[in-house]
């Protein structure tokens, strides 16, 4: 598609960023939101499986479509991957308990990873890697406005009105980018003499699921030693060794593996897999700090990761500019990862409100510096006929470490959570519920868990309930509990910040190439199968 002209590419564009938008917005709406919504449910055991569950979905679905938009063009899969969305939208709004939310949350992953992993990709069709890195920046700086709407729109709702008007409430806007990339956006016609690799795309899902399930588990609901945890590990580790094994000898593998002979794709996507991990891992638990500990509602909640999101949003734009303009990225990266860094770093010392804006700021500047890199960067280092593949896997690493980086997260949390509850409810300076009624005291107790702080209406309509000398004991418990869980989010985000700093040192080894400025000459470039370091090597001898 490259050679279609400048005016028709920008209306193309629109109706990409328009998808995107849709499914970006549907996810960071929720985010303010999940904890109260998770509450109404009584689900907070399950919490982290409402965010695993999508990432888990969108992470099969992002590796599969990717080989065979490849070999069927952008256009089918951008329009299935809406109305899947669309339908799972629809039906989690119907939910009636935690184990509905988490099973419609999931086919709306299975929608979002087929309009991620084909977006991206679409851009890379119609721009070379020269220009595409502005583009780059406007994609990422679409993930920024609707972090920048969503959060604060999904506050403001989830305090006024109906949860459930949150996932119905943009579906209209999912109608409109359906149609525009029905009009808009150019169909392909299908290779000739190429296959679906069945079997690879099962061992790689056997491989996936249970590792998925392995991490998000371990900890929570079996000891990371049990038999259960092992079991699937070794499934895992089983699968792996046979979906290798099916890759060396299929036609058209999902996942060809002479791409990671290429060390550019190789350390961007190891660099990818850690960043999220430490990223998604400690980012989820912004919410819980905000409302738990400083007590402040959906609504505001969303005010307060507001400059985060407008930061990002401005330093993705001008990054992409940048790189543009210079052809070079790996500056950007070496920048933007230590101010990442010095971001979290905040985050572990955070006590306030002030420092805590403070933190979310240098941490969306140092993110907007980032994120388009290594995308751009595995772009440039493969030939245009595995474009969509290589984005997929670039996808791939960056979802795995985040569903892996939240539920090892959320071990961290929950080990360090109850023995830091039990030190405030039980220290010299704990409220003595003795000096009141029993039943009362029992009711109170209710109230001794981190789950309880996310739900501010119930706290204050029991405490207007309660006698005056019951009243200060209340109080003092849910400082106690409020204490503890920040203790608990330190550890969280100091857990993310070392591992922010692998990534940094990683960001070193990376091999900077030089951006092409056409898409036509990586196809001859391009053309031996036998891609990877030699590859890397002719490009950028362009």
């Amino acid at each position: 598609m490259e050679h279609l002209t400048h005016k028709r590419k920008i209306t193309i564009m629109i109706a990409i960023m328009s998808a995107m938008f849709f499914a970006a917005i549907n996810q960071t709406i929720t985010s303010t939101a999940m904890p109260r919504i998770i509450a109404i449910l009584d689900g907070m055991d399950y919490y982290t499986w409402t965010i695993n569950i999508y990432l888990l979905t969108s992470t099969i679905a992002t590796i599969l479509v990717g080989k065979l938009s490849d070999m069927y063009g952008r256009k089918p899969f951008l329009l299935f991957g809406i109305l899947i969305f669309m339908l799972g939208a629809f039906l989690t709004g119907t939910s009636t308990d935690v184990h509905h939310f988490i099973f419609y949350r999931g086919i709306q992953g299975i929608g979002a990873g087929i309009i991620q992993s084909t977006a991206f990709t679409a851009v890379g069709d119609l721009f070379p890697p020269r220009e595409r890195g502005k583009w780059m920046g406007f994609m990422t700086a679409i993930f920024g406005f609707s972090s920048i709407l969503g959060p604060t729109l999904g506050g403001y709702l989830v305090d006024h009105i109906d949860w459930h008007w949150l996932f119905w409430i943009f579906l209209p806007l999912g109608i409109v980018a359906f149609v525009l990339i029905m009009m808009l956006f150019p169909k392909v016609d299908r290779k000739k003499g190429q296959s679906i690799d069945y079997l690879g795309s099962l061992f790689l899902t056997t491989t996936i699921v249970p590792l998925l399930l392995a991490f998000s588990w371990a900890g929570t609901e079996y000891k990371w030693g049990s038999w259960q945890i092992l079991s699937m590990l070794g499934a895992s580790f089983i699968s792996a060794l046979i979906f290798i094994f099916v890759e060396t000898k299929a036609k058209e593998p999902v996942l060809p593996l002479h791409l990671f002979k290429n060390s550019v794709v190789t350390i961007s996507n190891i660099i990818g897999f850690i960043m999220n991990f430490g990223l998604m891992g400690a980012m989820i638990y912004i919410s819980f700090y905000v409302q738990g500990v400083l007590a402040i509602s959906p609504t505001y909640a969303g005010y307060v990761t507001l400059p985060m999101s407008i930061c990002m949003v401005i330093m993705s734009a001008i990054t992409g500019q940048l790189i543009a303009k210079t052809g070079k990225y790996k500056r950007f990266a070496l920048i933007g990862m230590p101010i990442m860094i010095m971001g979290m770093t905040i985050m572990i010392f955070m006590n306030n409100l002030a420092l805590t804006i403070v933190s979310l700021i240098v941490f969306g500047l140092g993110l907007g510096l980032g994120m388009p890199v290594f995308s751009l960067a595995t772009q440039n280092a493969v030939s245009h006929k595995e474009l969509g593949v290589v984005t997929a896997s670039s996808q791939l690493f960056r979802n795995l470490g985040g569903t892996i980086g939240i539920a090892v997260m959320g071990t961290v949390m929950s080990n360090n959570l109850t023995k830091n509850l039990k030190d405030a409810l039980h220290s010299s300076s704990a409220p003595d519920f003795s000096k009141v009624d029993p039943a009362l005291a029992q009711n109170m107790l209710t109230f001794a868990n981190p789950q309880a702080l996310m739900n501010k209406p119930a706290i204050e309509a029991t405490m207007a309930k309660l006698p005056d000398e019951a009243k200060t004991l209340f109080i003092q418990m849910i400082d106690s509990i409020r204490d503890a869980l920040g203790q608990t989010l330190s550890t969280v985000f100091l857990t993310g910040t070392l591992v922010l700093v692998v990534a940094l040192v990683l960001v070193f080894f990376l091999k900077e190439l030089p951006l092409r400025s056409t898409n036509e000459a990586t196809e001859a470039t391009g053309s031996n199968e036998n891609t990877g370091e030699n590859e890397g090597q002719s490009l950028a001898t362009e």
